[in-house]
């Protein structure tokens, strides 16, 4: 079974003193070409899937807050913005932008993704995030986030509504995705008709936080539905992938954690009684890798004055003993990865250069792009139109 393989790009690398290694390139951080060479990369190691982080405020060293490190990366370049600047640029690989839910109307996401999605000619996907910091919510000043402490996020009824209300964005971009049907265009200049209007549809959402009348301004895109992806640490977050996403990035540290996880995310498929087809469940994992790793991570970490901390397992060595740890905890149930270079490009290229080929000759990796489909590529089958099928 083929192995799939993801890449996280953020900034200069995953680890916040990144832009300081010696071969780094800090001065080409929010320049077209640097996300282009970045993604270019990753699809000369033919991996699936590249994802775009993204937020509403400079990013911290503290999860909940802003600081005022000086030190550190602070700024980027919009996430679905970047991506669809690389797509004319790559033919096969995916391409999976983050936006903040908290802070974003869903019809803008709807039209942007399904953009991406017919600028890539079917290579869209989409991470919906939600936002509990209080400074994010200050450069909108349309709602009030309650602080939330760090120790009560699984608890919080402030979290909980938040993900309740990203679960429903999702749902309106599905549904306005949904809201052209496939042959809606006609186009014929004889007639002048250029769309069938029977073929639009209002998708008339009402909940809670949202009312979106529709359709969209978009037409239904290559794939029908992008892909949706989400990350999740815990029973919440699982439970939202579960009712909203078509793949799931989890965090374990070794494969019992990795079974463990697998087991809670299909349980909470079957509470919230999940139809179609089953999560696919991406592990993430921060990687350095070559010989000289452990060194060169060290190097880094003494110029941030910290070790790196993070929520995926940090990986340090050769590619050969990371190809070991990936094939392992497949058996566990993973369907992939989505690994996070420590150090871009470096740490991508031996990804694309150094893993790939060892994945390859076990056997396990593609040795070329067969679809151009990211769903289709993940198994995923195109879904039919909701309001298509109403009407036959």
């Amino acid at each position: 079974m083929t192995l799939h393989l993801a890449v996280a790009l953020e900034g200069a690398g995953w680890h916040p003193a990144a832009w300081r290694a010696e071969d780094a390139t800090p001065d080409r951080l929010f320049t077209a070409r640097y996300w282009a060479g970045l993604v270019q990369e990753a699809e000369r190691g033919l991996l699936d899937f590249v994802t775009f982080e993204d937020g509403l405020s400079l990013q911290s060293s503290r999860f909940l807050e802003a600081d005022d490190r000086s030190d550190q990366v602070r700024g980027r370049l919009d996430a679905v913005l970047t991506a669809a600047n690389v797509a004319p640029l790559t033919s096969h690989i995916g391409l999976v932008p983050t936006t903040v839910t908290t802070h974003t109307e869903p019809f803008h996401v709807a039209i942007g993704i399904g953009s991406l999605d017919h600028i890539s000619q079917g290579r869209a996907g989409w991470r919906p995030r939600v936002s509990v910091r209080v400074d994010e919510a200050g450069n909108f000043g349309r709602r009030v986030i309650p602080p939330v402490e760090l120790g009560d996020i699984a608890a919080s009824s402030v979290v909980r509504d938040l993900f309740g209300e990203a679960a429903d964005a999702v749902e309106v971009v599905r549904r306005l995705w949904d809201s052209w049907e496939d042959d809606a265009e006609i186009r014929d200049v004889a007639t002048g008709r250029f769309i069938d209007r029977d073929k639009l549809h209002y998708i008339d959402f009402q909940g809670e936080r949202f009312s979106v009348k529709g359709p969209s301004i978009t037409p239904r895109s290559p794939q029908g539905q992008p892909l949706v992806t989400s990350l999740a640490h815990d029973t919440l977050p699982y439970e939202f992938a579960a009712r909203a996403s078509d793949v799931v990035y989890v965090t374990p540290h070794d494969r019992d954690g990795a079974a463990d996880i697998v087991a809670r995310v299909r349980a909470a498929e079957d509470r919230v009684g999940r139809t179609g087809a089953p999560l696919k469940i991406f592990a993430d994992l921060v990687t350095f890798l070559g010989e000289d790793a452990a060194d060169r991570k060290a190097r880094l970490d003494d110029l941030d004055g910290a070790a790196l901390d993070s929520d995926a397992l940090i990986f340090t060595g050769a590619p050969d003993r990371l190809a070991d740890l990936l094939l392992d905890w497949r058996d566990a149930g993973l369907d992939g990865y989505r690994l996070r270079p420590g150090v871009l490009p470096r740490d991508l290229t031996a990804i694309t250069r150094g893993l790939v080929p060892v994945l390859q000759a076990r056997g396990v990796f593609r040795g070329a792009y067969e679809e151009t489909g990211l769903r289709a590529r993940l198994g995923l089958p195109r879904p039919s139109n909701r309001y298509a099928a109403a009407t036959t």
